[in-house]
Formats: C-alpha cells, structure tokens, sequence
C-alpha cells in the first residue's frame, strides 16, 4: 500500500528553504560524500600496508572471509538499530564513534601486533560499508524518483573526486611529513569530526527532511533469491554481479602480494598505495565522463556490461606472461575502476525496464547475502590452490581462475543480450 506523504512534504517545505533549493542541497551533499571517501582513502592504504607488515600479503584471505562473516553478524545488528532510532541521530552517532575508535586504534597499533592490524583491516572494511550506506540511505529520503535522475550524477560525483584526493593526500602526507602509516588515523578522525559538523548543519537546515513517497511492501517469508529463482533476466543480472565478486579477491591477492614484493618498506609502501588508490579514482572519473556517455549512446548497455571482465582478461594473461607490479596494478584497474564506473552505469539501465519492487528484493539478497557468499568463495579459491591442497600454484597461474571466469561472465552477457532485448520490448 503505498503511503501519502503530501501534507509532510508540504510542512518541510514551508518550513525549511534549502529543500526548495535543490542545487543548494545537492551541493552540500556533494561536499558530505567528497568527505566520506577522501576519509576511505587515506584509512584503505593504511589498512592494507599494516596489515602485510605484520602478516604478510598470503593471509589476506582469512581476514576477508573474517570481514565477510564480522560484518554479516555486525549489518544485521545495525539494521535494527536504525529501525528504533531516527537515521540523522544514527548517523551522527557513527561519526563520533568511528572518530573516537579511530584513536583507539591508532594507540593500539603502537605495538604493531598482528590482532590490532587484523583487527583494524576490518574495522576500515566495516566503516566503509556503513558511512556510504547512512549517506546514500539518508540522501535516497530526501529525493524524489525524478530529483534524484537529475541529481545523483552530481552528488556521486564527489565520492568520485573525494577518493582522488584521499588518497593524494594520504600520499603527500606520508612522503613529505614527519607522518607515518598510523598517523592516518588520526587525519581521518579529525575529517570525520568535520563530517559530524557538516551533517550536523545540514540537519539543522532541514536538507535531512525526508520527502519519502516509496511504496513500502513487506514480504512475508519471501527474499530476492525466490524472486531470482523465478525470473531468468533478474538471474543472469545476478550471476554477473556475483562474478565480479569471486574474481575480485583473486585479482587483491594478485595485487597487493606484488606490492609486498616491491615495496619491503611500510611508509613506501603505504605511498604508493595512496597514490595507486588516487588513480584508480581518476581513471574512475575519466571512463565515466568520457566512455561511458559514448558506448551507452552508441553501443548499449551490453557493450558497457563487457568493458571490466575483457579488461580484466586482458591484463590477467599479461600478468600470467609477465607478472610485475605494472600488469598486477593493471588487472585491478581494470577490476575496481571499471565497477564503480561504466560497468555501474550499465547495471543500473539494465534495471530500468523491471519493476521497482522486483529490484529493490533482489537486490537486498545480492548486497546483503550474495556479494559476501562469492567474496568468500573466491578467497576459499586462492586458500586451497596456495596453502590447503597437496599441490600449489603460483601467483601468476592464479591468473588461470581469473581468465576462466571472465569467460564465463562474458558468455552470460552475451546471454544476456537477447532477455534485455525482450525485457524492453515487452516494457514499452
């Protein structure tokens, strides 16, 4: 049933002025999310550098299954939390939190042990799922459908600038201050204090007045894998996104071993990180302003889907040829900067034509229960085939995992190809 929110719409309006302002609003929230991950930015690098320091690159996949089962347990508690408490205060609560755990970590991390780096990896894993889910939960009240196509490019666009110049920092800090590693962690409390300000301001100003007009539907008993489970287009989606995820933890691995093998130091270490991470979003911003627009205009949606696992298949059997740092760094380009960029893009036209009940249940199961099933699976991968079973591979042959799901995942797009086709027709 849906349910009329006019009459609060109305009061909000009347009330505050910045809701009738929506440049206004959607500037501060593009401050907010450029925030937010600059904050990321800086705690990521620090997170993967200590934690080689005191494990060594090889362990990273237990503490990836660690983080997948830490923060099941830890969403399905904050979720609750939410529903008892308004989100503007949850949110500002987060923020004082994190900020005051960040210092306690940093305290921690004196003794470099390898329970306070583990324990800080997914404690930088968790915060970063949860500071983007708040905002993007808040901001999605705060928008109608129709504001919201005019306005999410803007305001998604400073998360995208925020991570450049997080980790471009994070870098300038490291090289050419007394700073070290663990410093970091106090840099990205202070701007988290900045964020509690801002957030708290725009409370204040009435931009967190919330307009919903979403239908809201309780399911009883159903889920989005029986939605998946019965609609063929909703599952190759699905199965697609999923791939991406047992590819990732391959690619990581790959990645950040060839990181500890070049760089022994932890404050060139945690640099280069910075700086790697700094690209990665500027190529994020380059692929959407630049090829996005022109393959979505000419070539679809399904050439788009294409762009990450062919690049990721590209420079996987480069990497299996030649395994330096160049072609490591390259496979997770084309990974990370093609997901948050045209490969997003493309995913969210191929949901236009469904309906937005539809989505909205299959898409709770994929973010909530999928990504973190095939996370683990694909570290469960690199497990038995480096460190269980009798026989191993090496880091290059890794790549052979790598390549064979790409195939798969390209073979499901081109299935794909002719539902999407149908699903339009049939929506028009």
């Amino acid at each position: 049933m849906k349910i009329s929110n006019i009459d609060i719409i109305a009061e909000c309006k009347a009330r505050y002025i910045a809701l009738r302002k929506l440049g206004f609003r959607a500037l501060f929230l593009f401050v907010n999310f450029f925030l937010i991950v600059m904050v990321l930015y800086q705690l990521k690098p620090a997170s993967r550098s200590l934690f080689i320091e005191s494990l060594g690159a090889q362990q990273l996949p237990y503490i990836w299954i660690a983080t997948a089962v830490t923060m099941g347990v830890f969403i399905a508690l904050y979720h609750r939390l939410v529903e008892r408490y308004s989100r503007i205060n949850v949110v500002l609560s987060t923020c004082l939190v994190v900020s005051a755990l960040l210092v306690v970590f940093r305290i921690w991390l004196n003794s470099a042990g390898p329970i306070a780096a583990a324990g800080f990896y997914i404690f930088v894993d968790i915060v970063g799922v949860v500071l983007i889910e708040q905002f993007w939960s808040l901001t999605n009240s705060i928008y109608t459908t129709e504001e919201g196509k005019s306005w999410y490019g803007f305001v998604g666009t400073g998360g995208l600038i925020g991570g450049v110049f997080g980790g471009w920092v994070a870098a300038i800090l490291i090289k050419h201050t007394p700073l070290q590693t663990p410093d970091l962690l106090l840099t990205a409390a202070a701007i988290i204090v900045i964020i509690f300000g801002l957030t708290w301001i725009m409370g204040r100003a009435g931009i967190f007045c919330e307009v919903d007009q979403i239908v809201r539907i309780i399911e009883p008993g159903g889920g989005g894998w029986r939605i998946l489970r019965h609609s063929r287009y909703l599952l190759l989606i699905a199965a697609i996104m999923l791939l991406a995820q047992l590819a990732s933890p391959i690619v990581e691995y790959q990645f950040l071993n060839s990181v500890e093998a070049s760089y022994l130091d932890r404050e060139a270490r945690t640099a280069f990180l910075s700086l790697f991470f700094s690209v990665l979003g500027a190529v994020s911003i380059a692929v959407n302003l630049g090829i996005t627009p022109f393959v979505h205009r000419y070539l679809g949606a399904i050439a788009g889907l294409l762009v990450q696992p062919l690049m990721i298949w590209i420079f996987s059997w480069c990497f299996f040829f030649q395994s330096t740092l160049f072609f490591a760094a390259g496979t997770k380009i084309s990974d990370r900067a093609m997901s948050y960029s045209i490969n997003r893009a493309s995913k969210e036209l191929l949901y236009v034509p469904v309906d937005s009940v539809l989505i909205y249940q299959a898409k709770a199961w994929i973010d909530m229960f999928g990504y973190r099933l095939f996370k683990v699976a694909g570290s469960v991968i690199i497990l038995l085939f480096t460190q269980w079973l009798p026989f191993t591979v090496s880091l290059p042959q890794l790549s052979w995992f790598t390549v064979s799901i790409c195939i798969i995942w390209i073979i499901l797009i081109m299935v794909l190809r002719h539902d999407y086709q149908l699903v339009c027709e049939q929506s028009v």
